[in-house]
């Protein structure tokens, strides 16, 4: 990953700062990107990577002030720039792929037509010429089939699909600045890997590109400098392999062990009584989605479900909790009828009423639980202790916390009902690495507290790696692969667990020998 030397940088930053009311919410930031070159900005949420984003694309929302001592894009001033003269360069000079590509992507236009609308806004090749363009793009993006994919619409298109079409969509005016805001968060182990593979090689060719993201991991595998925030500041900085196997500061330390997972100690199988015997479970909807699905889910053990989207991951889920039926196949909880579950959702904030207080919230599911309305106010404080929370949080609305304390607030609502089985569909797929390890280490704790046996669905092998006995390794509605973790991970048998591990291993942020825990 060798930076060609350049005279002018592509994207000069000199003394950046954001300020909303009277809150700096991004203070005295300074970098320059090269052309060719990736510079990763690294933070936990709140760190103020959004915002310094935002005032690089002209997009700081309503109130924001923004002063800087230098501002460039290709050595053109962009400080006071009006509405219309940002659009000009939005997608011409600058241009970004978001986290999101479902969102991004218009769900009533076909690929084509939304790659082709940067061709149209800044006025670019005659109307003919434009659906070869799309076709050339999409090919550079290694989209399979260009014809075919440029004719279908979002939904038609898988994950890692969308975001390829997404940034294709960002280079069809030939940006000299892209702009990556956390582009593989959701996205699976061998996806993300090709996905970071493609915009590695886009900054190889020539382009400017900033990374923004909280998986350090990923920015192992796609940066050549390192810029790490902290509440709005940059609290160290350089070149990738010295930021990532020496790190001065000790939250660069806290961030880069916490990117290194350390594998769950192995259980002896023989060790707890089954929970659950299922045999041949099989579901179709338009198409199968399960397929002869059997294993043994061992009481008070992790089992992990990994596998691509579409897998056939969530379906069986569904199953377990009761809200969907198998078409085939048996599940038999061997104590006997099926044992109190709780869901834990990925994403707390659509699972909470907005209009509610978290202690409202929880007051409501106790009640659901047969809690007395008398008991109900000190029970929820409890819970919220028990998951390492204020109890004066109770007063917020879900809005109001932060994504680590919401998802603590998701657990402590299921912990409400007592629980013996909890279900976790990604419940850390959108935090940060740091939150990532504090919330595992809390699922943990309260699995050998409460003795809850768990199914933890993720895309993450490092997670399954910190937090399953177990794992089932899904493809396309079928299990290729189950066993302890421990073994399956450090010796898969199958090919596509062989392909999972090694994006994962590829990926892996080993901490360097003089950090301390």
């Amino acid at each position: 990953m060798s930076v060609p030397s350049q005279a002018r940088p592509a994207l000069h930053v000199d003394g950046l700062s954001v300020r909303i009311a009277d809150r700096t919410l991004v203070d005295g930031v300074s970098f320059d990107v090269a052309p060719g070159e990736c510079v990763a900005i690294v933070g936990e949420s709140g760190s103020g990577k959004s915002l310094t984003v935002r005032a690089l694309l002209g997009l700081l929302p309503s109130g924001a002030v923004l002063s800087a001592r230098g501002l460039a894009i290709g050595g053109v001033d962009v400080r006071g720039l009006s509405e219309r003269e940002w659009r000009g360069l939005r997608g011409a000079r600058i241009a970004l792929v978001s986290q999101d590509a479902l969102v991004s992507l218009d769900p009533l236009r076909r690929i084509g037509a939304e790659i082709a609308e940067p061709l149209d806004i800044h006025d670019m090749l005659p109307r003919a010429q434009r659906p070869a363009r799309v076709q050339r793009l999409l090919a550079d993006v290694a989209m399979p089939d260009p014809p075919r994919r440029a004719r279908q619409r979002p939904h038609e298109l898988s994950g890692g699909l969308r975001q390829r079409a997404l940034i294709a969509s960002a280079l069809a005016a030939d940006p000299a600045i892209l702009i990556a805001d956390e582009p593989t968060t959701a996205l699976d182990a061998t996806v993300q890997a090709h996905v970071l593979a493609l915009l590695r090689r886009i900054a190889d060719d020539g382009t400017a590109v900033v990374f923004v993201s909280h998986d350090m991991a990923a920015v192992q595998r796609m940066a050549d400098r390192i810029l790490v925030l902290r509440d709005g500041r940059v609290v160290e900085e350089g070149a990738a392999s010295a930021v990532l196997e020496h790190p001065q500061a000790p939250y660069t330390r806290e961030l880069v062990q916490a990117a290194s997972a350390t594998p769950r100690p192995a259980v002896p199988e023989d060790r707890e009584t089954p929970l659950a015997d299922v045999r041949g479970l099989g579901r179709s909807f338009d198409r199968p989605v399960l397929r002869d699905v059997s294993f043994r889910w061992g009481r008070g053990r992790t089992l992990g479900v990994v596998g691509e989207s579409g897998s056939g991951k969530t379906t069986l889920a569904r199953i377990l909790i009761g809200v969907e039926r198998a078409d085939a196949g048996t599940v038999t909880w061997t104590a006997g009828p099926r044992p109190r579950i709780q869901l834990v959702h990925q994403n707390p904030l659509g699972a909470f009423d907005p209009r509610w207080t978290i202690g409202r919230s929880l007051r409501e599911a106790l009640a659901a639980g047969g809690v007395s309305r008398t008991e109900r106010a000190g029970r929820a404080t409890a819970l919220l202790r028990e998951v390492g929370l204020d109890p004066a949080l109770a007063a917020r609305r879900p809005l109001a916390l932060s994504g680590g304390q919401r998802q603590r607030a998701a657990i402590a609502r299921a912990l409400a009902a007592d629980p013996e089985v909890l279900v976790l569909d990604e419940p850390v797929s959108a935090l940060d690495a740091t939150v990532r390890t504090r919330i595992l280490a809390l699922l943990d704790r309260l699995q050998r507290d409460r003795g809850l046996s768990m199914l933890l669905i993720s895309h993450d092998l490092a997670v399954i790696a910190q937090a399953a006995d177990d794992v089932l390794v899904m493809q396309a509605g079928s299990i290729v692969e189950q066993g302890p973790a421990s073994r399956v991970l450090a010796d898969p048998q199958h090919p596509f667990t062989r392909e999972l591990v090694a994006a994962f291993d590829s990926s892996a942020v080993s901490p360097s020998g003089d950090q301390e825990a």
